[in-house]
């Protein structure tokens, strides 16, 4: 028998006259009170007694909610696609009706949803604006996904039309026609100048396509300040000047990371978690990805003596977390890339921040105090281009000796190879390929007759680009030769087939350059300025095969023409890094692990002495505006010689219209004094 409230609340709902305010009023009262399935019930009454109320589409958008909520998620659907029914207009339907759609795998439907969305408004303006924006977005989000780079483009291209100010949407428009190989990167618009596109785009993406360590800097503190705004209400958890004890226990190291998983850091971090030394820390791996259940997240979470997934809590629940650990030094393995979580370290919950190989290069914060490199990635004469005090280890990147090869090489001929080509092979991603690149791959080709070069997949369209630009530039399509994406196992048994590794710039190979090292195969790479220019060059080098190091553009095209001349003296590189590999610091975990250790000791005594350092952003701002107007697509900075002249001579133009006050980096007091 019904409760007197449940008859109550019919009555109601059944009365004539009974607004869709009141049915609001009631349906909000009973999910407060922890009855979303009877706030179901008053949504699915009200509409079967106004079936022609100009409103409907509003009772049924909320009802969709709430069964979403209670994981009747066709359901869901079902009232989204007859609110759009009554009211084609009702933008906020086609917004949740497509994420309904790619929840249940439907992906074309919910791009096709999103679309009808975005192309219905007759007027695009006010509130409208913001739906057709938002169904931009998701479609892109979408084909990003599920590896649609010009659907998605498209999609984005018209939403940074529709909103010039949304610098995540232009953020993504360009790196994703990087993926793609669409050169140029930044195409301006009606709407968007050249100035506004690169101002939009994120760090790691200004890595890929200019070695420009003064711009990267300054559009990595433009970044973190528009990305991981942080108010005063929010430092509730602040530990910056908190002591460090050490009596009676270890220093207590965090690491904060969303790729603790089968991807590329995952990859490089695994074996550290099973070396550390528990008698000297004690180590607190915080994971932030998507949820994960793979073989290097399993092997992860065996080996960190904590594991803490912060993935569902807030930025302020992950920092007192943190806090409550008392972690001594949190070290930040994201940096600026996907599913960071930088607003974490702005809350400053731990005494100590560093900034270590998740993001290769500075983050330009006003918090992080350390970044992590080595000898070769930031010798002393670079450290001005960092925000952070540098401190280094032997060899700044860590691998994995336990890492899986498949037992079986496949044939050349299998992996679609010729049998007799001296095979000049890159497994960098797309993204990382420019213009200037490849350039010289093409010149290489040309000078060494029987050759060919072994990418990795993308996608067809951006195969069929780069093939197009090969046969443009005189060299058959067909010596451009792709290999599908495999499981990890059998891609690194597939390296032996290569004979030489050409390294992209300015954003050359990391992970990539690990593996063929790995499996013997010998890495050229031309290291500018930038840290992510100068990564594979330190790991080439840690290999013991400093001379595929070199220092120019012409030498390195000479070097891999001369390696594709003389096979013999290609094998007996390969012979070197075979030789070398059980020794050489690149793959000496137990060093890396001991160094690290030993850094992080130096760091909590620096902090204990009162001479932690202090980040520097001064003129960051008068250095992007510099660095944005700088044409670098014409003009390969790598190859620039007096790179810092550059920079002296447009701040010294600026000088002359407002004082720029002097810095420790190219605006020094000598530099003004001498240039003005």
């Amino acid at each position: 028998m019904a409760d007197l409230d449940t008859l109550d609340m019919l009555s109601k709902l059944t009365a004539e006259g009974c607004s869709l305010g009141d049915a609001i009023t009631i349906a909000a009262e009973l999910s407060q009170a922890g009855k979303p399935a009877v706030a179901d019930q008053v949504y699915k009454i009200w509409a079967r007694f106004n079936p022609e109320h100009p409103q409907l589409c509003v009772a049924l958008f909320n009802r969709s909610v709430l069964q979403s909520a209670l994981g009747d998620n066709a359901g869901a659907a079902a009232s989204l696609e007859q609110a759009l029914a009554r009211n084609p207009d009702f933008m906020p339907a086609y917004v949740n009706l497509g994420g309904l759609q790619e929840r249940a795998g439907l992906h074309e439907l919910a791009v096709a949803t999103w679309e009808a969305g975005a192309n219905r408004p007759a007027q695009i303006n006010g509130m409208a604006a913001n739906y057709v924006f938002t169904c931009l977005k998701q479609i892109a989000r979408l084909l990003g996904d599920i590896h649609q780079p010009a659907r998605a483009e498209m999609a984005l291209q018209r939403a940074a039309d529709l909103d010039p100010a949304a610098m995540d949407v232009i953020g993504q428009l360009v790196a994703t026609r990087l993926s793609q190989c669409k050169w140029p990167a930044l195409v301006p618009s009606e709407r968007l100048s050249r100035e506004t596109l690169l101002r939009g785009v994120n760090p790691l993406s200004i890595a890929a396509y200019t070695d420009d360590p003064l711009l990267l800097l300054a559009a990595a503190s433009a970044f973190i300040a528009r990305e991981a705004k942080t108010t005063p209400d929010q430092v509730r958890a602040d530990r910056r000047d908190a002591p460090i004890d050490l009596t009676g226990r270890r220093p207590r190291i965090g690491y904060i990371s969303s790729d603790l998983r089968d991807h590329a850091v995952g990859y490089l971090m695994a074996e550290l978690f099973e070396v550390h030394d528990r008698e000297k820390v004690e180590v607190f791996a915080y994971y932030c990805g998507p949820e994960s259940s793979d073989g290097l997240n399993t092997r992860i979470r065996a080996a960190a003596e904590h594991f803490i997934d912060i993935r569902p809590m807030t930025d302020d629940e992950a920092a007192q977390r943190i806090v409550d650990d008392g972690i001594d030094i949190l070290v930040d393995v994201n940096g600026h890339t996907r599913d960071a979580r930088t607003a974490v370290f702005a809350r400053r919950p731990a005494p100590v921040l560093v900034n270590w190989l998740g993001y290769p290069g500075t983050m330009g914060s006003d918090y992080h105090h350390y970044i992590i490199a080595d000898p070769w990635i930031i010798p002393e004469e670079m450290e001005r281009y960092y925000s952070e005090a540098v401190r280094r280890i032997p060899c700044y990147q860590p691998n994995d000796r336990r890492r899986k090869v498949q037992a079986e090489c496949p044939t050349r001929a299998e992996a679609g190879l010729p049998e007799d080509a001296f095979v000049f092979c890159c497994f960098n991603g797309t993204q990382k390929i420019t213009p200037h690149v490849f350039d010289r791959w093409m010149e290489i080709l040309r000078r060494t007759p029987g050759s060919v070069l072994w990418l990795l997949d993308s996608n067809p369209e951006a195969n069929a680009r780069l093939r197009d630009s090969a046969e443009a530039q005189g060299v058959d399509r067909t010596r451009l030769i792709f290999a599908p994406k495999l499981q990890n196992a059998y891609h690194l048994a597939r390296y032996r087939l290569a004979d030489l590794f050409l390294d992209t710039t300015p954003y050359g190979a990391h992970t990539t350059a690990s593996d063929a090292l790995w499996m013997a195969v010998p890495v050229l790479t031309w290291s500018g300025r930038s840290f992510a220019s100068r990564v594979c060059g330190s790991l080439v080098r840690s290999a013991g095969t400093p001379e595929l190091v070199v220092d120019t553009g012409a030498a390195y095209v000479e070097k891999a023409v001369e390696l594709g001349a003389d096979r013999e003296k290609a094998k007996a590189l390969r012979a070197t890094l075979e030789a070398n590999r059980d020794t050489c610091v690149l793959f000496d975990m137990d060093l890396l692990a001991t160094s690290l250790e030993t850094l992080y000791g130096e760091m909590i005594a620096e902090h204990q002495a009162g001479q932690r350092p202090s980040p520097d952003l001064t003129n960051l701002d008068v250095y992007l505006s510099v660095g944005l107007e700088l044409d670098e697509d014409r003009r390969e900075m790598q190859a620039v010689e007096d790179y810092e002249g550059l920079y002296r001579a447009a701040l010294a133009r600026r000088h002359l219209v407002r004082a720029v006050p002097v810095d420790n980096r190219v605006w020094t007091l000598d530099a003004r004094q001498t240039t003005v």
